[in-house]
């Protein structure tokens, strides 16, 4: 079926009550027009496009990709994005940072940050975007970027899209509005957005202030991880991804198009909206999941199972079995193990772990120095573990069936070491004696009882 929208204006979407609708699917080939006939059929490119449209294809992979890995999607636009080009020149990028980055170096400890205030300052998303850690090399399409977005105004005649990486948003504090190229897609906590790089976004605020994580994504696309023998069922399910349908505008107005390409941020001016597909298919679009829908599975008789089953989304690297970087989660589940420490063990891993809390209480940092909008990171091969609360506690504790609610934290897991901003090594959120909650678990040691 057709699906049809329009967008008149930077705001009539919410002016005029529009609400985005969505197709159901990861990585499905979708279609989809806003007006009718406007998506030609039997062909990509026809000699003459419906409605005075042009055609241009976007490539997510090489044209030679495998079928399986091989990303594109034809868009039938009131003009091409050639002509929303302009002279461009390096504007302030602020604090946002791309590997190789190496502003300070820190010594080899956890480290964990309070939740940054939403300044007073009028900052647009990308304006708010503030680099907390940087991995890999951006130009070598490997490694990610975790950041923070602290937003107080919406974009109106701003235009983005991220030719470095892919963006994998969590918002955390307000909702927030995706215009793209291909829709509109609305989200606030609890879910997350994906932006393909090179996509086209307006992100407008629709509840106030807002706050939330990005991993900007340098390597291979995010997909879904295999779920061997798990099967078929549960972990995140496909047909709870969805793509918005098409919308468009027809808008003759100054703007200004920003680009993120080579680590730096460029802007020109332009005369129109370059959000002006009328209709497009393909696989390669934006995508959102509610993250309440995750349906996790885990041991249910003994011992403690890899946080790896707890993945929601992974980027591929080239060695089988070692992500780029796996978006993990930590929500609301069933913890039924008998005779086991149920939270998170200690141990030392060779991937590095980037956390962020958009609600609730983490199992594993029960003392409350972990709380919503705060962040940790516990670097390659650096020791870390739950707190003496939380060790305490579950050594203790009666083992009967113990439901976690009310709780959704996340990790961005990579396979490089990830590189500390100046900001976040600065900023008065950094809590300096985070590192130190080891010293406080105590000796039980003793020889004449096993």
């Amino acid at each position: 079926m057709n699906q049809h929208a329009r967008l008149d204006g930077a705001s009539a979407a919410s002016s005029t009550g529009l609400h985005p609708g969505y197709l159901s699917g990861f990585g499905n080939g979708f279609e989809t027009e806003a007006l009718p006939g406007a998506l030609p059929v039997g062909r990509n490119s026809p000699q003459r496009c419906p409605y005075g449209l042009y055609a241009e294809q976007i490539s997510g992979s090489p044209f030679t990709a495998p079928r399986t890995t091989n990303e594109r999607s034809w868009l039938y636009r009131i003009r091409p994005t050639v002509a929303h080009w302009n002279r461009f020149t390096k504007c302030d990028a602020r604090l946002w940072r791309t590997a190789p980055a190496q502003e300070v170096e820190m010594p080899p400890a956890p480290l964990r940050w309070d939740p940054v205030p939403i300044p007073d300052a009028p900052l647009s998303f990308v304006e708010g975007i503030h680099t907390m850690t940087t991995a890999g090399d951006a130009g070598a399409q490997a490694g990610m970027g975790a950041h923070l977005y602290l937003a107080t105004r919406s974009m109106r005649d701003e235009y983005f899209y991220n030719a470095d990486g892919e963006m994998l948003v969590v918002p955390q504090q307000g909702r927030l509005r995706f215009a793209t190229e291909f829709g509109i897609i609305d989200a606030g906590p609890g879910e997350i957005v994906v932006i393909p790089r090179g996509v086209k976004i307006r992100v407008e605020l629709l509840d106030g202030p807002a706050r939330g994580y990005v991993c900007e994504n340098y390597g291979g696309a995010f997909t879904l991880p295999e779920r061997g023998p798990i099967g078929a069922n549960c972990l995140a399910n496909p047909r709870d991804f969805l793509t918005p349908v098409a919308a468009y505008e027809d808008r003759e107005a100054p703007g200004t198009m920003l680009v993120k390409w080579g680590g730096s941020l460029w802007a020109a001016e332009i005369a129109h909206s370059p959000l002006d597909v009328v209709a497009w298919h393909g696989n390669y679009a934006p995508y959102k999941y509610d993250l309440r829908k995750f349906s996790p599975v885990g041991p249910i008789l003994f011992d403690h199972a890899d946080p790896s089953i707890f993945t929601v989304l992974t980027s591929p690297s080239e060695t089988p079995g070692t992500a780029n970087i796996d978006f993990v989660l930590f929500s609301d589940r069933w913890l039924v193990a008998e005779n086991t420490f149920r939270p998170p063990w200690y141990h030392l891993n060779v991937m590095s772990e980037f956390m962020g809390l958009v609600y609730g209480v983490y199992d594993a940092k029960t003392g409350g120095g972990f709380r919503p909008g705060g962040a940790s990171l516990h670097n390659t091969l650096l020791p870390h573990g739950p707190d003496v609360d939380a060790f305490e506690k579950a050594s203790s504790v009666e083992l009967k069936p113990h439901k976690l609610e009310g709780t959704l934290a996340f990790m961005f897991e990579t396979r490089f070491p990830q590189k500390v901003s100046r900001f976040a090594a600065e900023t008065p959120a950094l809590q300096a004696d985070y590192g130190d909650y080891g010293h406080r678990l105590a000796r039980h040691f003793d020889p004449t009882r096993p």
